[in-house]
């Protein structure tokens, strides 16, 4: 992921995409900031996949550069900061929503299934929601 001066690699959508969200970690730390409010370094360093400090912090800066996410100072401590994600990354949930169902279906993650019943059967409400409640925890 590299500064907008960067050239891409081609005019090709997926490709773009793929420079931003094309690595092991980016969408996990989405899914976390976006999908289970976690919005403090300490919870999203706890994820149930083990992400090292470096490599979050890296991801946190490079989700910041791409106005995914903004930084500020923690009102409960002003030491810390949360991260806060943008209208630009709550444009992502439909798309997290479709690979969470998908990953459901193909894993059989039966512990999920309220999810996928959800999702296909009432998807955009699901939508609807998940975004408004991102919208009004990071007071967009």
């Amino acid at each position: 992921m590299g500064s907008p001066a960067e050239p891409r690699r081609s005019d090709c959508p997926i490709s773009f995409a793929l420079e931003i969200f094309g690595d092991r970690w980016t969408l996990i730390v989405l899914r976390d900031l976006l999908l289970r409010s976690h919005n403090r370094y300490r919870e999203l360093l706890e994820c149930d996949e083990g992400i090292a400090t470096n490599v979050l912090a890296e991801r946190l800066k490079r989700l910041e550069h791409r106005k995914l996410i903004t930084r500020k100072r923690d009102p409960a401590d002003a030491r810390q900061f949360i991260y806060l994600p943008t209208e630009l990354a709550v444009d992502l949930v439909p798309m997290l929503v479709e690979m969470t169902a998908w990953g459901i279906r193909t894993s059989n993650n039966k512990a999920a299934s309220g999810f996928l019943k959800r999702a296909e059967t009432e998807r955009d409400n699901l939508i609807a929601e998940l975004q408004q409640k991102i919208r009004t925890a990071a007071n967009l």
